[in-house]
């Protein structure tokens, strides 16, 4: 009894997976599949196919572009000071190059600082974002002999604070705006 509803249950499945092909005996060159995995993969993606359930559309997917995150215009404008090595919106991080303040002193030319920004949410929260920073000391000129260390400062707490105040003002106005 037990295999009779198996049995049924499987033709069912098979009935249905079967019925949502659109032509499976559709006649193709050899030459025109690729042999590996990965490359038929490329071609389905470039061809638009994919996989769709109960006759469900393909839908692309929902994009938040950059100039729309407030937390990430925000982080650009208040360290504009100094120039990115490595700005991915799609990754969520922003560092910064190695930098020294602006005084001309022999100590000052010996430390550098890099600031790191993660993005852990698109929201404006305090735990949306942290702040890391990274601390170069070089013992000559030379900077051939240097430590990196990262540091604890209320200078990583005050970049972040700047973040979201910014980031709060920037959606205001985009609110703003679209009210008007």
């Amino acid at each position: 009894m037990k295999i009779k509803y198996f049995i049924s249950a499987l033709a069912l499945v098979s009935l249905l997976v079967l019925s949502a092909c659109k032509n499976p005996f559709r006649y193709t060159d050899a030459r025109e599949i690729p042999v590996s995995g990965e490359e038929r993969v490329k071609k389905n993606i470039e061809e638009g196919r994919g996989v769709t359930l109960f006759g469900g559309e393909k839908k692309g997917g929902v994009f938040d572009f950059a100039s729309s995150n407030e937390v990430w215009r925000a982080s650009i404008e208040v360290l504009d000071f100094v120039s990115f090595t490595n700005a991915s919106y799609s990754g969520g991080i922003l560092i910064t190059d190695w930098f020294s303040g602006n005084t001309n002193s022999e100590e000052n030319n010996q430390r550098e600082l890099k600031i790191t920004v993660r993005f852990l949410s698109n929201e404006i929260r305090a735990d949306g974002i942290k702040v890391i920073i990274h601390e170069k000391l070089c013992k000559d000129k030379t900077k051939l002999d240097c430590k990196i260390n990262k540091i604890q400062s209320s200078i990583g707490n005050d970049i972040k604070l700047a973040i979201l105040k910014k980031a709060a003002i920037l959606k205001k106005e985009s609110e703003k705006t679209k009210n008007n």
